[in-house]
């Protein structure tokens, strides 16, 4: 590859904080919005009116010969921060939440979130199953802390059972006098 590309994309990353390799292929109407971080690199392919956000990243993941970025086809808008690694195809208007981490190929038309990425709409509907529900996933902590407290008060009630004691109210612990805060900083 001639020099020039090389030197233009190094003084364009320099001033905008966009780093496009020269040989990334790239359609029409590519937008890029508040581009601070976004790196595309050598054998990445974009569609036409593709927009992306800032911290992208249409990654390789590893060093192999050939094909090592991601197909990106028309009409996809990638969110914040989300990276692309690898040889995927991302299809036609499909969406890519903010910091999704995409390593699987991407169906037309879906709105895909997470790390990994997976689908919560393909074709405008729903995807069913435990995985597309973000809003009412359980709290394993909460639950674990729960199960353990209601654990204690059983034991307490029977060690005061047996020593001939009243056993503690529910939430009774011990706390600093002068905060009210637990000793561990609760």
């Amino acid at each position: 590859m001639p020099l020039a590309p090389f030197v233009i994309s190094w003084v364009t990353r320099a001033v905008t904080g966009i780093e496009i390799h020269p040989g990334a292929t790239i359609g029409v109407g590519f937008f890029i919005d508040h581009g601070s971080g976004v790196v595309i690199g050598e054998t990445a392919e974009i569609g036409d009116n593709v927009t992306v956000y800032q911290g992208v990243t249409l990654g390789g993941t590893g060093f192999q010969i050939g094909k090592r970025h991601p197909t990106v086809e028309d009409n996809v808008t990638i969110g914040s921060g989300a990276k692309l690694l690898g040889p995927v195809r991302i299809g036609h208007g499909a969406k890519i939440g903010a910091n999704t981490v995409v390593v699987e190929d991407v169906p037309p038309l879906s709105t895909v979130v997470g790390n990994p990425g997976h689908p919560v709409r393909v074709e405008g509907r729903k995807v069913e199953g435990p995985d597309a529900d973000w809003i009412h996933l359980p709290d394993p902590l909460q639950e674990a802390v729960k199960t353990l407290s209601e654990r204690i008060a059983v034991l307490e009630s029977r060690v005061a059972e047996l020593t001939g004691e009243e056993p503690p109210p529910p939430g009774d612990g011990p706390t600093d006098s002068k905060t009210g805060r637990s000793p561990a900083g609760g």
